[in-house]
């Protein structure tokens, strides 16, 4: 590639050298600060598009970055010259460093004006490794703190604010190396996504995510709930024999596990004054992992958003990754195969989804497909209504059936219908793709996504009504550790259906089509059915966290094999999706639906029982209570008489407690999901009259090479002497190459 202007050129040196022979320093300083100068052309270009989107925002600021940033390239210019008259680093015996020459200085020079933000992108963006990177930071940093020694009107309060920021970023980016190091099945994930993109991807990466969830509420209630119990708990005299793991019941009963074997005193112990109020802390526990999930939600969801549908990146259809993606500081070969493997799974899909965008259909195949859609939405619908009130119908003569039957499985028959309707019902709406056939793979898993969340969020309502209507109200002895108990084998339930389906239903699918029935071939991996199972599961454990604290820690030990075994059966069971689609926006569809019905729902269903239900008189750390938040209530009351702690009961009656708080709150979050699909209506609509531009333009360079090729033409007409003479000059020109061939060939 060639250019009038050299600091636009695209310069790409590759020294082949020998084994055994050191390179030249000063090929390696040469390529480095090219690279160099590429990189700080490339940010500037990056700075200016921005200055030219978001100019009216702050125009006088982006000014000034793009002259600091315009000096940086300048200063780099000057030093690539001199790094080609050097007379020092040219001897082989007197090797130089980046560091200590004279473009190194003026390298360092040049990061001291720039803000710190600037000045850490543009250590970023040099082609160094991380121990150069860290050094040539370490000795800005230094240089700049001399600086600021000798400078008077530098006060103290500035120098701090700038030390505290400092140390602030340094901790940051030490916690997202430790983070980054520590983190679970990083190259599992790479090998996924590069075999079968980004669509199979986003199932694991939303388990892995569901995971840290679980975490964090198991810390937090072993913390605060399991450990303060263990130290006044007694012995347990039931019997342990095995059945126990299935049924949730025997020897578990009276163990950390479930609500009923909290106490309900204030732990104190021999020579303490400290004191720990068991009901206050059940409750703040819980709420607190509730509270946190919710704040975690929301900030994934706008985070997700944002990545995916508002900037501008998403719609350029990664072309630049053709061009500008490859990293050169991969150098093992297997990470180098991967690399490309994912890259070429990720432009398949571009292309893919670009391709699919431009299919019309006629109208008589619209209304086909339309039709299509209507009856199974309809047979869908009315398969989903039916299995809710056989649920129902059941779990109301469940009570009943286990009084006849006092057989110890005979409690896991509700666990199984519900997991057996959870494993059949969802392929059934699977098999509805063969008849409306989408075209875009992203509509027909949305579709999916919506008639199974339907199907899962309506069967675990008609649970949580039969437990708080009919369970509650019944007049059990613990009818919290019966409703955890029930919740325990349903998740442990789940848990084995979904084992049994990829070990055994997954196999045999894949024998039955490389087998038996051929045309039927390897099957593609579900992504909606296996989803679903993810959000129908966590939803119990989020529900079933009142009633039995430790299912938090059941949940993440089935996720965690679950990881693993899902990886297994996709390896040796599934092929890559024939439809290969970007699947960049649908993490943000499944926390959404995480969010909403799931956990709204869990809200819900916890706020009647802790606001409506009377708790247990004989078990529980509420025992003894009309409800279960006359725990707080009385708490609110002995803070009323400390003047020390009004500042707490103002809080609990003006915002915890006050509806016109939460009712703010929800129309602040209203407004800020309003802006945000505004802002991703103006960027789209930025995009599309951006490449309109592109085509017009196009359009017009064409029309005036076409116009100076007619004035050409009309020229040589008009004068056929030109002609004539360029005719001449061509046969001169290969007249004389021929004779220097014949002379060459003759020496």
């Amino acid at each position: 590639m060639s250019s009038e202007d050299p600091g636009n050129d695209i310069i790409i040196e590759v020294e082949n050298v020998p084994s055994g022979v050191q390179s030249h320093p000063l090929s390696n300083e040469i390529f480095q600060e090219r690279v160099l100068v590429r990189s700080g052309l490339s940010r500037m270009t990056s700075i200016s598009d921005i200055d030219v989107i978001d100019s009216p925002i702050s125009s006088r600021r982006n000014y000034k970055q793009h002259r600091q940033l315009s000096q940086f390239s300048t200063s780099l210019n000057e030093s690539i010259s001199q790094t080609l008259h050097i007379p020092e680093c040219m001897g082989l015996g007197t090797p130089c460093t980046s560091l200590e020459s004279i473009q190194g200085q003026k390298l360092i020079a040049s990061l001291i004006p720039l803000s710190p933000r600037d000045r850490n992108k543009a250590i970023r963006n040099q082609p160094r490794t991380m121990e150069e990177k860290r050094k040539l930071r370490k000795i800005v940093d230094t240089e700049k703190s001399k600086q600021s020694h000798h400078i008077i009107h530098f006060n103290c309060c500035t120098h701090c604010l700038n030390s505290i920021s400092l140390a602030y970023r340094r901790s940051r980016n030490s916690l997202s190396e430790v983070l980054n190091s520590i983190s679970l099945w990083q190259k599992t994930l790479k090998v996924i996504g590069g075999k079968f993109g980004t669509s199979v991807l986003s199932y694991f990466n939303f388990l892995k995510w569901l995971l840290k969830f679980n975490i964090f509420s198991f810390i937090v209630t072993f913390s605060f709930l399991i450990i303060p119990q263990f130290t006044v708990a007694e012995k347990n005299t039931l019997q342990f024999t095995g059945l126990e793991f299935l049924t949730g019941g025997g020897y578990f009963r009276d163990t950390v596990m479930y609500y009923g074997f909290y106490t309900n005193s204030t732990i104190r112990h021999d020579n303490s004054w400290a004191s720990y109020n068991m009901q206050l802390a059940y409750i703040f526990t819980i709420g607190a992992c509730l509270v946190t999930c919710f704040f975690s939600l929301l900030y994934s969801m706008a985070k997700y958003f944002r990545n995916n549908f508002i900037n501008p990146h998403l719609y350029s259809r990664g072309i630049a990754k053709l061009i500008f993606c490859w990293d050169f500081t991969v150098t093992n070969e297997k990470a180098v195969k991967l690399k490309q493997k994912n890259l070429s799974t990720e432009i398949r899909e571009n292309l893919s989804e670009i391709r699919q965008e431009n299919i019309k259909l006629t109208l008589n195949q619209r209304l086909t497909r339309l039709s299509a859609h209507a009856v199974a939405w309809v047979v869908s619908t009315g398969v989903a209504i039916a299995c809710c009130v056989a649920v129902y119908y059941l779990a109301e003569d469940n009570s009943e059936f286990l009084k006849r039957h006092r057989d110890p499985g005979a409690v896991l028959l509700l666990p199984f219908v519900v997991s057996c309707i959870n494993l059949v019902v969802p392929r059934l709406y699977s098999m509805f793709g063969l008849v409306e056939r989408y075209e875009l793979p992203r509509h027909e898993v949305y579709t999916l996504l919506i008639r199974n969340i339907f199907l899962k969020i309506s069967i675990i309502g008609i649970l949580c009504y039969y437990w708080l209507n009919i369970v509650a109200l019944a007049g059990e002895e613990c009818w919290e550790t019966l409703i955890g108990q029930e919740i325990y084998r349903l998740l442990l339930m789940d848990f084995v259906f979904s084992l049994a389906d990829s070990f055994l239903g997954e196999f045999l699918r894949r024998i039955i089509g490389m087998k038996l029935i051929t045309s039927l071939g390897v099957q593609e991996f579900d992504i909606a059915r296996n989803v679903l199972e993810l959000i129908y599961a966590q939803t119990l454990a989020w529900i079933g966290i009142f009633f039995c604290p430790l299912l938090p820690f059941i949940q993440m030990i089935a996720l965690f094999i679950m990881f693993y075994v899902k990886n297994i059966s996709l390896m040796m069971n599934f092929q890559p999706p024939s439809k290969a689609w970007r699947a960049s926006q649908m993490m943000t569809f499944f926390i959404f639906l995480l969010f909403f019905p799931s956990f709204t729902g869990v809200l819900c269903t916890l706020a009647i029982t802790i606001w409506r239900l009377k708790p247990s008189a004989n078990c529980g750390a509420f025992r003894g209570l009309p409800f279960f938040i006359h725990s707080i209530y009385s708490w609110i009351e002995t803070l009323s008489n400390k003047p020390s702690y009004l500042w707490v009961v103002w809080i609990y009656r003006n915002l915890i407690g006050s509806v016109h708080f939460f009712f703010i709150l929800t129309l602040i979050v209203l407004i800020i999901t309003y802006l945000y699909w505004q802002i991703t209506e103006g960027r789209k609509i930025m995009i599309r009259l951006l490449h309109e531009q592109i085509i017009n333009e196009g359009k017009d360079k064409m029309f005036l090479i076409e116009k100076l090729l007619k004035l050409q033409d009309v020229e040589k007409r008009a004068n056929p002497s030109l002609l004539t003479l360029e005719r001449r000059e061509v046969e001169q020109q290969g007249s004389l190459h021929l004779g220097e061939h014949d002379a060459t060939h003759g020496e």
